[in-house]
């Protein structure tokens, strides 16, 4: 049976133009996106993610001082001449991966920091009438062990169901300010009531008045109808152009689900997230783990 080209989402919107100061002074002259969990950038997890999702075009919505990640999948000519000159074959088979050869990475300025809706809104000539993915560089995704990545199994979902979808999980009470909050109904016959319909969605609700504890993590798979109702909202929390707001409009033309995804998610926006993902994927590194485990062994953690 031919797929339904309407099914297939074949490019990824990466809004990176955030100044991180939550990072300072780290991200005062570097990108937050560009920081490493081991040897390897925050940004590149999330390019390796839609890759493996079947994705070949990434969009990188970028600002001032954003450079580095252009760079980064940019070809490094004198790099690769150096390690092929040398014989470090290992090493420059290592550099030429980031950037696949089919895979395409295009480029686009966020002019103002005028929210996350604004930043998926920039992106909107390169998507044009396509489904496609959002993934935000700050949330870590990991998928189970053996298993799919998250937007992977996200990208499944929606070969089947056709329908926006948003990674959830369920949060703290506590935490339900920091998250776009959803609602809704679960889907009958999904495994383990996997899949919700949401009838609501409220960005960063006080938590008296947030209508569940199931959080948006940071991957989405929308319909391009979510730009129209991006532009028809008006600014939302923190005086911005909220993407959650668009998405609450799309409820009111289309079916949106939330989606229980399998694996972790580090909050490396926080320092506390940075440091878990660190550790825990050094612990699982190839080349450095069993060490990095006996060292910490010798910690003296009372």
């Amino acid at each position: 049976m031919a797929t339904n080209p309407h099914k297939v989402v074949k490019k990824a919107v990466f809004p990176v133009a955030g100044l991180g100061t939550r990072f300072l002074p780290a991200t005062k002259a570097q990108p937050k996106e560009m920081l490493p969990i081991v040897d390897k950038p925050l940004i590149q997890y999330a390019v390796e993610e839609a890759y493996a999702a079947g994705i070949r075009h990434m969009i990188f919505v970028t600002g001032r001082n954003k450079r580095a990640i252009e760079d980064h999948f940019d070809t490094a000519y004198e790099l690769e001449n150096e390690l092929e000159a040398n014989g470090k074959r290992e090493l420059l088979n290592l550099v030429r991966s980031v950037h696949p050869d089919d895979m395409n990475c295009s480029f686009v300025r966020q002019p103002r920091s005028l929210g996350l809706g604004h930043a998926v809104l920039c992106a909107e000539h390169l998507v044009g009438h396509e489904p496609f993915a959002v993934l935000l560089a700050d949330d870590l995704m990991i998928g189970p062990t053996g298993g799919q990545a998250v937007l992977a199994q996200m990208t499944a979902a929606f070969t089947r169901w056709g329908t926006s979808l948003l990674a959830v999980q369920e949060v703290p009470q506590d935490q339900v300010k920091r998250y776009g909050i959803v609602a809704g109904e679960v889907v009958s016959g999904v495994e383990n009531g996997r899949l919700t319909r949401v009838s609501q969605i409220v960005e960063k609700p006080s938590p008296e008045n947030a209508p569940s504890r199931m959080g948006v993590a940071g991957r989405y798979v929308l319909t391009p109808g979510v730009f129209d109702q991006i532009r028809a909202q008006p600014r939302g929390a923190g005086g911005e152009i909220q993407l959650t707001d668009g998405i609450a409009g799309l409820l009111s033309t289309e079916i949106v689900h939330a989606f229980q995804y399998e694996g972790k998610r580090y909050d490396c926006g926080s320092k506390e997230g940075f440091l878990e993902a660190t550790v825990e994927l050094a612990l699982q590194h190839p080349e450095v783990g069993a060490a990095f485990r006996e060292k910490l062994k010798t910690l003296d953690l009372s």
